[in-house]
Parts: structure tokens; C-alpha cells; sequence
């Protein structure tokens, strides 16, 4: 995703975040008027969209192991679908609200474990920003994988001008690296819990039929 568009996506995302928090009548009342509620669903219907909602969640999470796809934001973008159709009566803006803020953390996690991780490997705070600031910016410009090769490349040269020695460079590339696959694993878990909340939002609705 381009810099502009995700600055966009992650205000909206905030609002969004409020809003569901709030369970304000305003969104339910929105939601309702344009899409519908619950109640003028079909069985079917509603089970046709459960199934497209349910395999969308699942592509994402699988597709989390190529880093850079946003595959925590699209479990959040079908979760949130579901709720503009169904409404967002509560208990439903409870668990939209719990998901959003699951998505951001989601957002950001990978690029604090691969800066916690450089520090581990005796990286200095300034060199650790650096890290995380390329990740960023390369996983903005040149995604899947341009954050991560991106942060490499700014750790290990970084440390090989301040410390001239490149084992020492590669020890904190290395556990960069490692902080990396400790993201994957967090945000495999943080999809993994979106997901059950989406399954508990229905239950404690009586809305699931899968």
C-alpha cells in the first residue's frame, strides 16, 4: 500500500475504532438504513454471507506468512462488512470494537518485535529507529517483502560503520531477523483471536448457522 493511502486507512481505522468502542446509534442507524439488519435477512441469506466472511478470514490469516499483506486488516475489513450488514446492535459493537483494537496492535507489532529484537542484538536506540523507520517505509514502498530487507540492510550497514566489525553487524541483523518470525507468530495469534471473536459475536447473537 502506497504512504498516502494507508495514512488515510489507519485514520479511518481509528475513527472506526471509536465508533465501534462507543456503540453509537448513529453507526447502527447508518448501517441499518443502507444494508439492512438481521431481521431482513433470509436464513439463507445470512449464511451466504457468513461463508464468504468466514473464507475471507481464513485467506488472511493464511496469507500473513508473506509479510508485508495486511492480512490482519482484511480479517478486520470482512468482520467490519459483516457488521454494516447485520447492524451493530450490541453486543455486536463490543466485538467490533475488541477487533479493531486487535487490528492496530496487529499493524505495528511487527515492526516493535524486529526493533526489539535489534536492541537484543546490542543495536543502539538511534540504529533500533532507523530499523523500524525503514521497515516502514519499505514495506510501504516495495511490498511483500521490502520492510524486511529494508531493515536489514539499514541495521547492518549502521553497524558496521559504528562498530567496524561485521560479525558483530550480522549478530544484530540476525536477531532483527528473529524478531521478525517472533511478529509473524504474534499477529498469526492476534488473526487466529479476531477470528474467534467474530465466532463469538454470532454465537452470543444467535446469528450463527455455519
Amino acid at each position: 500500500m502506497r504512504p498516502t493511502f494507508k495514512a488515510v486507512l489507519l485514520i479511518l481505522l481509528s475513527t472506526l475504532a471509536v465508533l465501534s468502542l462507543s456503540g453509537c446509534a448513529e453507526v447502527k442507524t447508518w448501517s441499518a438504513d443502507i444494508f439492512g439488519t438481521r431481521g431482513n435477512l433470509t436464513t439463507g441469506t445470512l449464511a451466504a454471507l457468513q461463508i464468504v466472511v468466514a473464507l475471507v478470514m481464513l485467506v488472511s490469516l493464511i496469507a500473513l506468512i508473506i509479510p508485508g499483506i495486511p492480512g490482519i486488516t482484511f480479517i478486520w475489513l470482512a468482520a467490519f462488512v459483516y457488521g454494516l450488514v447485520v447492524g451493530f446492535e450490541k453486543p455486536a459493537g463490543v466485538f467490533m470494537g475488541i477487533i479493531t483494537g486487535l487490528m492496530l496492535l496487529g499493524n505495528v507489532v511487527d515492526n516493535l518485535l524486529m526493533g526489539a529484537g535489534a536492541r537484543k542484538g546490542g543495536a543502539p536506540w538511534i540504529t533500533t529507529l532507523a530499523t523500524v523507520l525503514a521497515a516502514v517505509i519499505g514495506s510501504l514502498a516495495f511490498p511483500p517483502f521490502g520492510g524486511v530487507i529494508a531493515a536489514a540492510v539499514v541495521i547492518f550497514v549502521l553497524e558496521i560503520i559504528r562498530l567496524k566489525d561485521s560479525k558483530i553487524a550480522l549478530k544484530s541483523t540476525g536477531e532483527m531477523l528473529k524478531g521478525f518470525g517472533c511478529s509473524f507468530l504474534v499477529r498469526f495469534l492476534i488473526g487466529m483471536i479476531m477470528i474467534g471473536l467474530w465466532i463469538a459475536w454470532l454465537v452470543q447473537t444467535g446469528d450463527w448457522l455455519l
